[in-house]
């Protein structure tokens, strides 16, 4: 049996309630998948984007929803080892794959040594999202999940002074594309898990500013909520918890009912 094969059924059954019933609950709640949508899923080549593949074979193979799905990855300026390792998962997996070239992190990296990672994020979405409807699609799935959902809701409070997050469903910019998000009630220590149990060694990013050589605020959320949950164990589920439940009448600047209403009464 090929590691593709073993993978889609652990999912099913090891993994059915802490991954499969997940990955379902958000497709059903949020209404991801539709019939006749051409969706295409964006593969980094880590271990989030490669379960979402996995997760979504295993949907089309059931045949439950009419669907087209395909799985594209954007090579940023990986190295030569890194793409082999990238390669060679997906054809163990059984993950059909185009790949395309952006030289996206030397353009960051050139343009702000210290601190890249808003222009990196910034180009790689608007690389991928181009990419995407030149080739027709109307929704593109990404491998976030319940742990990038948190750490994003803090680091926009702590650095950015908003209050917003990651949402399952949302229209890009241009309004010809649907960004969707399947993973957001799975966490990252199962999916670790099963990446493991499958003997899957998913791609390590390449990036200096992930492997630790340049301050990331999203590390340092990372080992604050790790501290936080020493006392709390449920600290991430409540803050997941605070976007779907804002009481905007105790939101500062807030005002009840909008300006027609006040110059109609």
């Amino acid at each position: 049996m090929k590691k593709g094969d073993i993978a889609l059924e652990s999912i099913r059954t090891a993994y059915r309630k802490k991954i499969w019933s997940k990955f379902m609950k958000a497709v059903k709640e949020f209404e991801l998948i539709e019939d006749g949508d051409k969706i295409a899923v964006g593969v980094s080549g880590g271990k989030d984007s490669l379960l979402l593949c996995k997760l979504f074979q295993e949907l089309k193979k059931d045949r439950s929803k009419n669907f087209e799905v395909a799985f594209i990855s954007m090579n940023p300026g990986f190295g030569a080892m890194d793409m082999e390792k990238f390669k060679e998962n997906l054809e163990e997996l059984d993950i059909p794959c185009e790949i395309f070239d952006a030289n996206v992190w030397e353009i960051a990296f050139k343009e702000d040594p210290q601190r890249p990672c808003f222009l990196c994020a910034k180009m790689r979405r608007g690389v991928l999202y181009n990419k995407v409807e030149e080739l027709g699609y109307n929704k593109l799935a990404l491998g976030h999940h319940f742990d990038d959902v948190v750490e994003t809701t803090l680091i926009n409070m702590f650095y950015a002074g908003t209050v917003k997050t990651m949402i399952p469903k949302v229209k890009s910019t241009s309004g010809k594309m649907t960004l969707i998000r399947p993973m957001v009630y799975i966490r990252e220590r199962d999916i670790i898990a099963y990446t493991r149990r499958n003997e899957i060694e998913a791609m390590s990013c390449g990036c200096p500013i992930e492997a630790g050589k340049v301050d990331s605020k999203r590390k340092e959320i990372k080992e604050l909520l790790a501290s936080l949950e020493e006392k709390n164990s449920n600290i991430k589920q409540s803050i997941f918890n605070s976007m779907k439940n804002i009481n905007l009448e105790y939101v500062m600047g807030y005002t009840r009912g909008n300006k027609k209403d006040k110059e109609e009464d």
